[in-house]
C-alpha cells in the first residue's frame, strides 16, 4: 500500500502537484490519468522519489520516505520496479543480461540463482525461447514483456509503469494490460500505472485517480467512472470512441 497525504511539487513558480491526497492498494491496478500537463508524470516520479515533493507525506506501508535515512531510501527503491515508456532495454545486451541486470546490480545471488530467477520471470511473461535475442530482435510487445520480466525478477512490493502501451497496437496493449494485471494479483504488489489509454481504464482500472491542472479531480473505479457527472472527467473519457460505446451500452441497460 502507498498512502499520498496532501502532496505539494513546485519548480521555480510553477505549481506543478497542489495538495494530492490518495491511496493505492496492494494487489490493486492503480491507474493515473489525466490530460498532458495534468500533472500525472511529476506525481510518478514523486512517488518514486526521483522528486523531492515541497510538502506532504508518502507512506509506503508503514514507512514515511521522507523520513528515511539514505540508507532505509536505498533498500526501499530495492522494492520498486519500474516498466518505462519505451522499455528502456539495453541495446547491447541479451533479453537474459537485460533481466539479470538488477539480480547483479542489487542481489548476492550465486550466479546458478540468479539464472533459475531469469528462467522464471521470463517464462512469466511468456518469454521461453527469447534469452539470447537483442532487444532489436523483438517486437514492441516482446520488448515490454521483457522490461515487466526485468521490473519484477527482484521479487518488487511496488510496480511503477509509465504508459506501459505506448506505441503498441490496441490487441497487444489488451495482452500487456491482462499481463500486468495477473502479475500484479498473483504476487500481491501495489502497482501504481501513468496511463493515457482508456482501454487501460476499461479493461484494468480497479482504482483510477483522475488529475487535472496538478489536482485530483476524481477517483474511483472503472465501473463508477461510467456513472459520475464530474464534468472534467466526462470530458476527457468522451475522447475515446471505446468509452462512448461502453457508456452507452451502460446507459441503456441502466434504463
Amino acid at each position: 500500500m502507498i498512502t499520498v497525504e496532501n502532496i505539494h511539487k513546485s519548480f521555480g513558480e510553477t505549481h506543478v502537484l497542489k495538495g494530492i491526497s490518495t491511496v493505492f492498494d496492494k494487489g490493486k491496478t492503480n491507474l493515473i490519468i489525466g490530460q498532458s500537463g495534468s500533472g500525472k508524470t511529476v506525481f510518478i516520479k514523486t512517488l518514486l522519489g526521483l522528486h523531492k515533493p515541497d510538502s506532504g507525506r508518502i507512506i509506503y506501508n508503514d514507512r514515511v520516505y521522507s523520513e528515511l535515512s539514505e540508507d532505509q531510501k536505498r533498500l526501499l527503491r530495492q522494492e520498486m520496479g519500474m516498466v518505462f515508456q519505451g522499455s528502456a532495454l539495453f541495446d547491447s545486451m541479451t533479453v537474459e543480461q537485460n533481466v539479470m541486470f538488477p539480480l547483479k546490480m542489487f542481489s548476492s545471488m550465486p550466479q546458478e540463482e540468479m539464472q533459475e530467477r531469469v528462467d522464471f520471470v521470463l517464462q512469466r511473461v511468456n518469454l521461453v525461447n527469447a534469452h539470447q535475442k537483442l532487444p532489436a530482435e523483438l517486437s514492441g510487445g516482446m520488448q515490454k514483456r521483457v522490461a515487466i520480466a526485468r521490473a519484477i525478477v527482484n521479487r518488487p512490493k511496488y510496480l511503477f509503469c509509465d504508459e506501459p502501451n505506448s506505441g503498441l497496437d490496441p490487441k497487444t496493449a489488451i495482452l500487456i494490460d491482462n499481463l500486468i494485471q495477473e502479475i500484479t494479483q498473483e504476487y500481491d504488489i501495489t502497482t501504481v500505472i501513468n496511463t493515457h489509454d482508456m482501454n487501460s481504464v476499461m479493461e484494468i482500472g480497479e482504482k483510477i485517480v483522475f488529475l487535472k491542472n496538478g489536482l485530483k479531480e476524481w477517483e474511483g473505479t472503472n465501473k463508477e467512472i461510467f456513472k459520475t457527472d464530474n464534468e472534467a472527467v466526462t470530458n476527457f473519457v468522451y475522447s475515446s470512441d471505446l468509452f462512448k460505446k461502453v457508456r452507452q451500452m451502460y446507459i441503456e441497460e441502466r434504463n
